[in-house]
């Protein structure tokens, strides 16, 4: 799956960025790399929580594990 993340500066110089394909999915980071790299790790937290508990499958994530 492919996450869209749309990012704005807020009045107070924060960055905010907005998965969105993940309904109300935002973070906040002291720059826009920041806010980037934690809505990436969100998505992937949100892409966990949802194959822990069997809502998807690995192959829906778009991520293979093999195990050796």
């Amino acid at each position: 799956m492919e996450y869209i993340i749309e990012t704005d500066q807020e009045t107070d110089g924060r960055w905010i960025a907005e998965v969105i394909n993940l309904p109300g999915a935002m973070v906040y980071g002291a720059s826009r790399e920041e806010a980037i790299a934690k809505a990436q790790a969100l998505a992937l937290r949100v892409e966990a929580e949802k194959l822990d508990n069997g809502e998807i499958s690995s192959f829906q994530t778009g991520l293979f594990f093999r195990a050796a």
